[in-house]
This record gives C-alpha cells, structure tokens and sequence, in this order.
C-alpha cells in the first residue's frame, strides 16, 4: 500500500479527484473528529488500517455500518477478492487523515462499525489460556497484548469496564485485527471476576516483580489464567490477594522490568510452554 493513501489526494485518470468531501470541512460532516472521542464514547467502533478493517470484514459477527475507502484501497481489496459487505464510499486520504489525525496509519480504510458483544465469564472453556488486565489504560499496550494473545491462542482476555480504554481507535490498530480473533470480556469487579475463575479451576497467577516465585519455576496447569497490572502500578492489593499465586519475571540482564506488553508476551510463552500449547 503507498504512502499516499495517507496523505496525498488519490487521482482517477484524466486528473480528476477520486470522491469528494463530505458535509463540513471536518470531514464527513461530523464533528468532533472521531480522535477526540476515542474512549468513553457511545457510538460505533472505529476501525482503521488494512488489517484490522480486513478482518472486521471478514468476521461474523462484526456488524460494519459504514466503509470508507480511498480509490486505492479499494482496488486492493477487490484485487484480493476481499467482500465489502457494505457499499463503500470512496473518499480522499485527506477526509480519513482529518477524521483520524495526521499521525494515524490508515492506509487507505476506514469503518464504522457495531462493538462486539462481551461473553459472559461462565461461558469460557476450562482449558488453554486466558488472560486478565487490571486497569491497563494505554490502547496501545492492550492492542499490543491482544495481538499476542491473538498469536498464542489465548482463548479470552477479561478486563475492567471502568479504568481500561474502549476497543477502537487506537486499540484497534495496535491490535492488528486481533479484536476479531481474541474475545474480550468486560467485568464490573475484578476481584469478583477472579474469585469465579478460581471457582471454576483456573488456576490465576498474577504476574508482580515482588512474587514469590519466578514464574518459570511454578507449576502451572490448565486452564491457566496470567494476570497482569499496570505499569508503574503493577496489581492493585485486592486483585493480588484473590489470584492463586503470584509470580514474577526473572530476567539475566541488567534491566529487570518490562513494558506490560512485552511482559505479556514473555508469560505466555512460558505458559504455553509449560503447559505443552506449541506443540
């Protein structure tokens, strides 16, 4: 995909501009810009970027409102066999980059669409992997960690409704499409939630650098459920006190601390391999 799905007018032969603005100078007619209400909004999900808009197409379950494309964008999917399932509107990069910011890689898609339903914790399967995030609140690390997630198969990621950003914008596109491929469950109380998965025989394990143990030394079993805090933060006392054990990640070299997301990475790694999830 060319940087000028980014930034430059796309051109229909003959010189003239492929689509046209839409309502306000804004874009699209809708002010605010969609970057300003990125959390705590009530309105559609926004998706953008090539793989997680393609994905969101491809899914489901995912109901897409609308679809804004760039002429190129739209060649590329339909080069690809890619269905729409909705009729596009083609539009200048320029009216995705003012919806969006000028930093946001949109390459060229963009999509309204409804936010997927949260499962209920009572219907997780009793095997494999899920993980659980105590009030992390940068997108980038959670879209970060579901795209991890995404790649060890993890079966969900359960988290807070309050102190945790939306699944959009941002968080969409850090994830890469992994919205679509990792449910997300969305619980009031944390603690409550972790007491039900103990009930139900997840084995919780809270990651913290003041654990007992290193997290490669424990025994884990199936279903096993890795619990993550907030940089800086780290588990919050109540959300260490429900988890079954607490460990920590023991590292060789000088730095001995993580980002959250690279953590997350390196858990399940040793999760997966304890519990014999890459073969």
């Amino acid at each position: 995909m060319s940087e000028r799905d980014r930034r430059s007018p796309a051109r229909r032969p003959g010189g003239k501009s492929a689509g046209k603005p839409f309502g306000k100078p804004g874009g699209f007619g809708r002010p605010p810009a969609w970057r300003e209400r990125e959390t705590g909004h009530d309105g559609p999900v926004i998706l953008y970027g090539w793989h997680t808009v393609t994905l969101a197409l491809a899914n489901p379950k995912r109901r897409i409102r609308k679809l804004y494309l760039t002429e190129n964008a739209a060649r590329r999917l339909a080069e690809e066999q890619i269905a729409t399932r909705v009729t596009p509107e083609i539009v200048r990069p320029g009216d995705i980059d003012r919806q969006l910011g000028p930093d946001a890689v949109h390459q060229g898609l963009l999509a309204e669409a409804d936010p997927l339903p949260s499962p209920d914790i009572e219907t997780l399967e009793t095997h494999g992997m899920i993980l659980v995030l105590d009030q992390i609140t940068d997108p980038h690390n959670v879209g970060a960690i579901l795209r991890s997630a995404a790649a060890f198969d993890v079966k969900a990621i359960v988290t807070t409704a309050r102190h945790s950003p939306e699944a959009t914008g941002v968080l969409a596109k850090s994830a890469s499409g992994a919205l679509e491929l990792v449910p997300l469950i969305t619980v009031q109380n944390l603690a409550r939630a972790l007491t039900r998965l103990n009930e139900r025989g997840f084995q919780t394990v809270g990651l913290d650098s003041a654990g007992s143990a290193n997290l490669a030394a424990i025994e884990l079993r199936q279903p096993l459920a890795l619990v993550l805090g907030a940089e800086g933060k780290g588990l919050r006392q109540l959300t260490r006190e429900t988890c079954s054990a607490v460990a920590r990640l023991d590292l060789p070299g000088d730095i001995k601390s993580l980002n959250v997301s690279n953590a997350a990475v390196l858990a399940l790694y040793i999760g997966a391999s304890r519990l014999g999830l890459l073969t």
